[in-house]
């Protein structure tokens, strides 16, 4: 049996799968906003149905819809064991695309900002995301996680994160402080999950249903999905719990159906034939 909950950072357990809240503002970085009265009705659903994990970003948002402040709108006063990450790093272009990085210096203000959006005095989580929209790039990220390193000291942040690391940089953190949750995209990097299940270490992949450059693999899922009567979506995410008791899934949708479909998968038990079809 998957077993449904993870110890975040030790201390909090959360349910393996969350809810990723970039689609509640917009369907992409470059379309419009969405209608804020259906994301904060997709919150309200998701928290309803189990949800006590969500992942956010400042950077969230189209024109005046802002997943932050639809979370604190949707959601406070919030119950006490949700826990909501969030990251920076990337800052928006001209064209609203995250497609620049933050200094050093600018981290404090980003996280400040965040607190104020969600109406928070602490962060549970926060995520240094490198390389903007792109892959990692291998550069240093001492200084820059050293910043978030020091406001968890002074008691801005709870845990630590780092998202779209390669596993130098990933090294680099944890010699700097304790890292408690990895997000990047999921592209079988079994080397980088297999350290983070050893050292009780989150990995939350990003795009958990396929966008950025990795397409589902919809012919395999498709077939295991025809066999158990579900959808690819819950396929899929029942696949990344199946994986190993460190993956969490934080599928993001702004639309009450997807919701419902997504967090079925908390409910489907895949056999071990299903599991060989889908790692081949």
């Amino acid at each position: 049996m998957t077993i449904k909950t993870f110890s975040l950072g030790g201390d909090l357990t959360i349910n393996r799968l969350g809810f990723g809240a970039m689609r509640l503002a917009m369907g992409t970085f470059d379309g419009p906003a969405r209608a804020p009265e259906t994301g904060i009705a997709v919150l309200r659903r998701a928290v309803e149905l189990g949800v006590n994990h969500i992942d956010t970003a400042g950077f969230y948002g189209r024109g005046t819809v802002w997943a932050n402040e639809l979370i604190r709108t949707a959601l406070t006063p919030y119950r006490d064991d949700l826990v909501i990450a969030t990251k920076v790093g990337p800052l928006l272009g001209p064209n609203g695309v995250p497609s620049r990085q933050a200094t050093p210096d600018q981290l404090r203000g980003l996280v400040e900002a965040d607190l104020r959006a969600l109406g928070l005095d602490r962060l549970d989580l926060v995520y240094l995301r490198v390389g903007g929209i792109t892959g990692p790039g291998g550069e240093s990220i001492a200084e820059r996680f050293a910043v978030l390193a020091e406001l968890r000291a002074q008691g801005l942040i709870r845990h630590l994160g780092v998202s779209n690391v390669d596993a130098a940089q990933f090294a680099e953190a944890r010699a700097i402080g304790p890292v408690a949750a990895v997000q990047n995209e999921y592209a079988d990097d079994t080397g980088l999950l297999a350290q983070c299940e050893e050292a009780g270490i989150a990995y939350v992949p990003f795009f958990p249903l396929g966008g950025g450059g990795t397409p589902l693999d919809t012919e395999r899922l498709g077939k295991v999905a025809a066999r158990l009567g579900a959808t690819v979506a819950r396929v899929r995410i029942a696949s990344l719990l199946a994986m190993s008791p460190s993956m969490l899934a934080i599928p993001g949708t702004g639309s009450l159906d997807h919701l419902e479909e997504n967090l079925a998968a908390n409910d489907l038990r895949l056999s071990d034939e299903d599991l060989s079809d889908l790692r081949g």
